[in-house]
């Protein structure tokens, strides 16, 4: 069973930073591309990066690119979201989402598998 569980969320100032956690298990990592995803009430969930876990190949939504890195560690079987430059309009639910493949979806709808979410507030 693919479970994936996130952390590091928070209230920060903006222009601070602030790095989330997914712990993933359940999955043969190889075969995965994992995802961040963000979402505001009354909004969808809006892309925000994407990692190819074999290759490491990273991928970001414009809006971030610059400011946000995505990472993993394979030892840690754990993906990572460092965001810096934070701005109020990063405030949002973040939620980590995994899908079998390498095709990178740049949507909610390509995932299959998500975490709980974990908060993030970025106060202006």
């Amino acid at each position: 069973q693919v479970q994936l569980v996130e952390s590091g969320g928070g209230l920060v100032q903006a222009g601070g930073s602030l790095k989330l956690s997914c712990a993933a298990s359940g999955l043969t990592f190889s075969a995965y591309t994992m995802g961040w995803l963000r979402q505001v009430p009354g909004k969808e969930r809006e892309w925000v990066a994407a990692i190819r876990w074999i290759s490491g190949t990273t991928y970001y939504a414009d809006s971030v690119k610059g400011r946000f890195t995505i990472s993993r560690d394979n030892a840690k079987n754990t993906v990572y979201l460092q965001m810096d430059s934070l701005k109020s309009e990063d405030t949002a639910v973040y939620y980590c989402a995994a899908t079998r493949g390498v095709v990178v979806p740049l949507g909610q709808e390509g995932y299959q598998n998500w975490g709980q979410g974990t908060q993030v507030t970025v106060s202006s």
